[in-house]
């Protein structure tokens, strides 16, 4: 009887050491199974970041959110927050829905040349101070170009008609990839009493990346007429116009001159 007693005491304890061991393979399975499965908070852009642009550009714009992924799914270096790249400029082209990584930004210096987004070209234009809005404009800038212009027009006897000067939008936005160091020229203009002033005025060289038919049109009204940029945020509002004119601004001079 003894014996019996002992030997159901030890069936018992194998039975519980074996449920035991069953219960923590299941948790170990469970454990396996929902191992990386917790979603992280990584940070991703919302739209192509361009090679060059700014961080503070891309924030501006709204190309950065932070997103939640499975643990497992986040990328080696990914960031939570802008915070350490904040001053930074892209060094290649992080495309929408990509998790944003610390290696892909850096200073303009650690390129090794000048990065132009695929498809573009590079060209450069020289602006004065007011022109190139007061030294806000960076790279990694949208701007907008606007063309101011004395046109002459030449009719078929050969002769020539001055038409009146006009301000009109030449592109709606293209992007800055470079800004060179300001330069001072001297310019002379003439009063009406007659004398000439010599003004010294700051200027700085621009680089833009442009297509092919933004180009013609950028060299040809820098080299014909005067240009001039207006910075835009994520919010800006371009439409394409007619432009102005002084008859324009000021309808009832002309008016009474007609």
């Amino acid at each position: 009887m003894a014996r019996r007693s002992v030997l159901l005491a030890v069936a018992l304890v194998i039975a519980l050491v074996g449920t035991a061991l069953i219960v923590l393979y299941v948790q170990g399975i469970d454990k396996r199974a929902t191992a990386g499965q917790e979603l992280v908070e990584v940070l991703a852009a919302t739209d192509t970041i361009e090679a060059g642009e700014s961080v503070a550009a891309a924030m501006e714009a709204g190309k950065f959110e932070e997103r939640q992924v499975r643990r497992e799914d986040v990328v080696d270096g990914a960031l939570s927050s802008t915070g350490s790249i904040s001053d930074l400029v892209a060094l290649g082209t992080v495309y929408a829905g990509e998790q944003v990584i610390a290696p892909k930004f850096g200073t303009m210096s650690d390129t090794e040349g000048l990065l132009i987004p695929d498809d573009k070209v590079a060209i450069s234009v020289e602006l004065s101070d007011p022109a190139r809005v007061a030294g806000f404009v960076n790279p990694g800038s949208d701007v907008a170009i606007f063309l101011s212009a004395d046109p002459v027009r030449k009719l078929p006897d050969g002769t020539e008609q001055t038409l009146p000067p006009y301000t009109r939008l030449l592109l709606p936005k293209v992007q800055v990839i470079g800004v060179g160091t300001s330069s001072i020229s001297s310019t002379t203009t003439t009063t009406d009493e007659g004398e000439q002033v010599v003004e010294q005025v700051p200027r700085a060289i621009l680089t833009l990346a442009v297509d092919q038919k933004q180009a013609e049109k950028v060299i040809f009204a820098a080299r014909n007429a005067e240009i001039s940029f207006a910075l835009l945020s994520g919010d800006s509002k371009i439409d394409d116009g007619p432009g102005v004119s002084a008859a324009d601004l000021m309808p009832e001079i002309f008016r009474t001159a007609s």
